[in-house]
């Protein structure tokens, strides 16, 4: 299966979920770090900017990563929910704008 993911490595959810995606050899991980060039960066915000599915995300004010699509075209926030691979249990971190821990 091949994934995008859009995510950077200062934001501990996006480093986690691809050191998990990176050890399952039927996954084919398009890795795209947003904030390694512009480009990238604006492939990202065009899509949070763009779909309903980043709405909570922008008003809760979070960066909406680590964002995932699949190969089918699907997109989600949580690669998990998709995946036959446990969750990992949740730790707090402060990747957020107001250091709450909310990505």
């Amino acid at each position: 299966m091949k994934i995008t993911m859009y995510g950077t490595a200062i934001c501990p959810d996006c480093v986690e979920a691809k050191v998990i995606l990176e050890k399952h050899k039927d996954i084919e991980l398009d890795y795209k770090n947003i904030i390694e060039s512009t480009k990238i960066l604006k492939e990202f915000l065009s899509y949070r900017d763009n779909d309903k599915m980043f709405t909570d995300v922008v008003k809760e004010g979070k960066i909406g990563i680590p964002f995932f699509i699949l190969e089918d075209g699907t997109k989600t926030l949580d690669i998990f929910d998709y995946l036959d691979i446990e969750k990992p249990k949740k730790a707090a971190n402060s990747c957020s704008i107001d250091g709450s821990g909310k990505c």
